[in-house]
């Protein structure tokens, strides 16, 4: 009976409820599915789980009083047994705040189950959280259980080591990896919050050319900018993810129900998509993919801001940045631009600009490109893979984002 009465208490505390009105993501990776060895990137997914403690470490947009974690299995096609779940205060590495460390619970219980293409959504943890702040979550896998859903590039390192280690104060020589392993949401209950942003992209939003460990990604700064304001800011990129098809994750038009409208308190979303879907074609991504036609990525545009509007949502839309010369010394660098291409992505641009689509525009491409040659990232802007922007690229991008235009007050 106690159980039930904890299921029901559960329920009625979940986002979108009138008395937990207040929920908002703190952080979220986008579930992905785990690809086979024939793709050109290798997945990094751990050899075995089976009596694994799993360390992630996460850094938190927005600040609030109370936390929930979520997990998905959002790819699997079977059930995944978790027998134990902490959460704690991050010090740094595998290291804890030992004296803030807390069991999550499922409905009461300790532990849990996610069922086939499921998410679960733990109890509420009691643990004040400023904006910025790196908490720890820690999963135990008593058994053996396939990975088939997982985020592939974390930018942060996370810690596995045998055995129940779930209170360990700190990992001794773990084994590393930079995949996110079923965590795919940080929720805060934040009393003052004006709204949640997403930001719907691909590796230029997932930071492939961010520090690795430093929360260095452009939504990250914006994140940061915007917290003071009341406004939570998360990351809904996906390395390899497309507008129109499949690539490295689901499209864009199949994962924005999930990825966005899903999320807490949205009020708006930030676009930055179709760089892959113009570049990808002919390159050993999708070597048999026929040349990407503009009025196929318009009308994806528009079905996205239908949607998002139908929902309540406001959309910006960024356009899409320089990219010549791209992934030098890699397999990709002989297919991957042209200057076919780019004159893709320019008329695009031009069409983000002048057609009204959108709710508002950021124009990351006129601010990326070299002044004295616009196909190109600038060089101080540029990680060094001339696609990718760097540091220094990634908080120019945050900055130029006005922050009165993330949440409408007056209405959508």
């Amino acid at each position: 009976m106690n159980r039930l009465f904890s299921a029901l208490a559960l329920v009625l505390a979940l986002p979108g409820n009138a008395q937990a009105a207040d929920w908002v993501p703190g952080w979220s990776a986008s579930p992905q599915p785990v690809w086979g060895e024939g793709f050109v990137l290798p997945a990094g997914v751990p050899v075995t789980l089976q009596d694994r403690t799993v360390r992630q470490v996460v850094r938190i947009g927005i600040g609030g009083t109370q936390v929930r974690i979520r997990l998905s299995n959002a790819y699997g096609q079977s059930p995944v047994r978790i027998a134990g779940v902490h959460l704690a205060r991050s010090a740094g590495g595998s290291a804890i705040a030992a004296a803030t460390d807390r069991t999550v619970t499922f409905g009461g219980a300790p532990g849990v189950i996610l069922a086939p293409g499921a998410s679960v959504l733990s109890d509420a943890v009691a643990m004040p959280v400023a904006a910025a702040a790196d908490l720890a979550v820690s999963l135990y896998f008593r058994e053996a259980v396939p990975v088939e859903s997982f985020h592939w590039d974390g930018r942060r390192s996370g810690y596995l080591l045998r055995g129940d280690r779930l209170a360990a104060p700190a990992f001794v020589r773990p084994e590393l990896t930079s995949v996110r392993l079923f965590l795919s949401d940080v929720l805060v209950e934040a009393p003052a919050v004006r709204g949640t942003v997403v930001v719907l992209g691909d590796s230029i939003t997932d930071g492939a050319g961010a520090t690795m460990e430093t929360e260095r990604r452009w939504p990250d700064y914006l994140a940061a900018r915007a917290a003071p304001q009341g406004i939570a800011v998360v990351n809904a990129g996906i390395s390899g993810a497309r507008l129109l098809s499949d690539g490295m994750g689901s499209n864009a038009l199949a994962r924005i129900d999930r990825d966005v409208f899903a999320q807490p308190g949205v009020r708006t979303l930030i676009v930055l998509l179709g760089i892959n879907d113009i570049a990808w074609p002919s390159t050993p991504f999708a070597p048999g993919e026929p040349p990407m036609r503009f009025e196929r990525l318009t009308v994806g545009y528009r079905q996205l801001v239908i949607r998002a509007h139908a929902n309540g949502v406001r959309v910006i839309g960024a356009t899409l940045t320089p990219f010549a010369g791209a992934l030098p010394r890699t397999p990709m660098a002989a297919s991957y631009y042209s200057a076919e291409k780019d004159a893709l992505r320019r008329r695009v641009n031009d069409w983000f600009r002048s057609s009204g689509t959108f709710d508002a525009v950021v124009d990351f491409d006129r601010l990326l490109g070299d002044p004295a040659d616009p196909a190109r990232l600038r060089r101080d802007y540029d990680s060094g893979d001339r696609l990718h922007p760097g540091d220094a690229g990634n908080a120019a991008m945050a900055g130029a984002i006005d922050l009165a235009t993330l949440i409408d007050e007056s209405g959508r």
